[in-house]
């Protein structure tokens, strides 16, 4: 049950982004650009990216819902809890694991992150478009974790999350909320995407 009696039970962040249309506009767009936009690394390994951070920040209603969006988008299904549960030990590339590493750090503690993190992702061979991208997936990540936990939002089951992964791949990160969407975007209304 959200803290904002004026929410309905079922609320979640589209209900805030409708609520305050010009904010979450823009932040749909930004979204959409971090996440579906041209990066070194593809729409999975950031929704994977977005999930481990969340995961790790302990944020577990974000968490499943990009985690969901990363197994849509082809990524091993389970990767995410493996990584959390022994990131040694889950099955990554040795490429992909210093992004993943570094995201960690900034997640949790972000004071903390050094050049050596950032070296180790430039000696995997990514460049700075790359550790950039990483950085804002993050920073989504934390802005995502503090909207669904300051609002009090129920987390997803599963299965919800799943279905919404779906429409999320389908539509985006601005068709899939009705008042956004573009003309002949489709259709994806979705009270609990993030």
């Amino acid at each position: 049950m959200p803290f904002f009696k004026s929410l309905v039970p079922d609320a979640g962040p589209p209900t805030v982004y409708m609520k305050y249309p010009v904010a979450y506009r823009a932040w749909s767009e930004m979204s959409e650009a971090i996440m579906n936009g041209p990066s070194p690394l593809s729409q999975g390994e950031r929704e994977l990216i977005f999930a481990y951070a969340a995961g790790v920040a302990g944020c577990s209603n974000i968490c499943i819902a990009h985690a969901e969006v990363a197994y849509a988008w082809g990524i091993e299904h389970g990767l995410v809890e493996k990584l959390l549960e022994d990131f040694e030990s889950a099955p990554v590339s040795d490429q992909l694991r210093p992004l993943l590493a570094f995201a960690a750090k900034l997640s949790v503690t972000p004071g903390e992150t050094a050049q050596a993190d950032a070296d180790q992702v430039f000696d995997a061979g990514w460049d700075e478009q790359a550790l950039h991208d990483v950085i804002a997936t993050v920073g989504r990540a934390a802005f995502m974790q503090r909207l669904v936990q300051g609002f009090g939002f129920v987390p997803l089951s599963r299965e919800v999350a799943a279905e919404h992964a779906q429409r999320r791949v389908r539509l985006g990160y601005v068709n899939l909320y009705p008042a956004f969407r573009e003309p002949d975007a489709g259709a994806g209304d979705d009270k609990t995407g993030t």
